[in-house]
């Protein structure tokens, strides 16, 4: 695990050197030759080109991916059967705590507008030429339904079709809730191998995933040039509001939420809880995978909390792929950030939505440096926003990768201590 989270270490590097020499020609090219013909080719027949391959690569998999990643998530929670009370608790809190955390983020990036300001028609001018070159990857905003029949659709009368819809991703995770529960009631033999076939599934997309990932440096730079010969200064300017409002969001859930949760749920101190979980703290930034510092957790939630063994490992496996707060508020944040740079006016509807798909695609990512990505940018495509926007946020990705990872793994302990403090009482009502 922890050569796993050091590669993935390298790779953002790499990928920071891609946004980095991307960044740079694409600002020689926007302030000496912005109209000039070698501009124009190598965007058309070079970087564009590449850019989108990388997009279909991930388009390829990422459904596969939550898919197996959804059913497999509930199915192995067999625990529930004996552990019923500490389950159905520690899964309303992880629907709750991660509802709260998206709205947070979306009413401070609603508030705070750090994709505002750019220059509309250069903005136009990207969607339309990359609408034209993607394809069916792009949807426009007005092609989604709305109102009632938003909710409607997200009970799907064609999986298949909405598998191939990316603006029908809802549709595809209710199916795999639904078909993940059925496996969870169904105890066979052929249900466990199906079972087994699915982890499968997952294990083999996740690899192909990684593969593709490991070509990210080279479509950052290529996304990059676009934009910046685009967009110039401008997109700087924007890209530091954007990191200010990622990290303004997440202290919000880290000293605003989970201190009130600690203090009337969990009771327990907010700061001696902060000082007995520094451990973790450290090992989750310092890896940006949830999955690496999830044994380090364990021995901090016993030996420094002093939790319940039996509830600390069950919330805590749980909640290391499903209870992403960080995640779940980076892919709200980032969607709303990009919306506003290319000037797509998101409704309330369309807000919510976004706001489900991150709170269910939380079960569905991977804990591993860069995981959210693939999700992010089917997120993109779903409210009709050009996926390679997600350029513009890959540079600085480690970094926000790092404090939102840090901030899943203390979302997992504060979870533990306050699931324990309702166990704790459930023994002394019925002693």
């Amino acid at each position: 695990m922890e050569e796993r989270a050091k590669r993935g270490f390298n790779l953002q590097w790499q990928m920071l050197a891609g946004f980095l020499v991307g960044l740079v020609a694409g600002l020689i090219a926007y302030a000496t030759q912005r109209d000039a013909a070698w501009v124009e080719f190598v965007t058309t027949y070079v970087t564009q080109p590449i850019g989108q391959i990388f997009l279909r690569l991930l388009f390829m998999l990422v459904i596969p991916l939550l898919f197996s990643a959804l059913v497999v998530g509930i199915s192995e929670m067999q625990e529930l059967r004996s552990l019923k009370r500490i389950g159905l608790r520690t899964l309303a809190y992880t629907v709750i705590v991660s509802s709260i955390a998206v709205a947070v983020s979306l009413a401070t990036v609603n508030l705070l507008k750090p994709g505002a300001g750019v220059d509309r028609a250069a903005a136009a001018t990207m969607l339309e030429q990359s609408a034209g070159r993607a394809g069916e990857i792009v949807k426009t905003g007005a092609e989604q339904p709305s109102g009632i029949d938003a909710f409607i659709s997200i009970v799907p009368n064609n999986l298949v079709e909405a598998m191939g819809t990316n603006s029908a991703i809802l549709s595809v995770m209710f199916f795999a809730l639904f078909f993940g529960i059925g496996l969870l009631l169904t105890d066979t033999p052929n249900s466990r191998v199906l079972q087994r076939g699915f982890e499968g599934l997952f294990d083999v997309t996740m690899r192909l995933i990684m593969i593709v990932i490991k070509l990210a440096p080279i479509a950052v730079a290529c996304f990059m040039f676009n934009l910046a010969a685009l967009f110039g200064w401008d997109l700087l300017i924007r890209l530091s509001a954007y990191v200010g409002v990622v990290l303004l969001a997440l202290a919000i859930q880290m000293f605003v939420v989970f201190p009130a949760l600690l203090a009337t749920l969990g009771r327990k101190s907010p700061i001696a809880f902060f000082r007995e979980t520094q451990e973790a703290s450290l090992m989750a930034f310092s890896t940006a995978s949830s999955n690496a510092t999830l044994p380090t957790a364990l021995r901090v939630a016993e030996t420094k909390l002093k939790l319940p063994t039996k509830v600390s490992r069950f919330v805590l496996t749980v909640g290391a792929t499903a209870n992403q707060n960080g995640t779940a508020m980076f892919e709200g944040v980032t969607v709303l950030f990009l919306a506003q740079f290319f000037g797509i006016d998101l409704s309330i509807g369309q807000q919510l939505m976004v706001m489900l798909v991150c709170i269910l695609g939380g079960i569905g990512t991977a804990g591993v440096p860069a995981g959210s990505l693939p999700v992010v940018a089917l997120i993109l495509a779903m409210v009709g926003i050009d996926p390679q926007a997600i350029a513009l946020v890959l540079g600085v990705d480690r970094f926000l990768d790092m404090c939102r990872t840090t901030l899943n793994v203390i979302g997992d302990l504060v979870a533990a201590q306050v699931i324990s403090a309702a166990e704790s009482d459930e023994v002394a009502a019925s002693a």
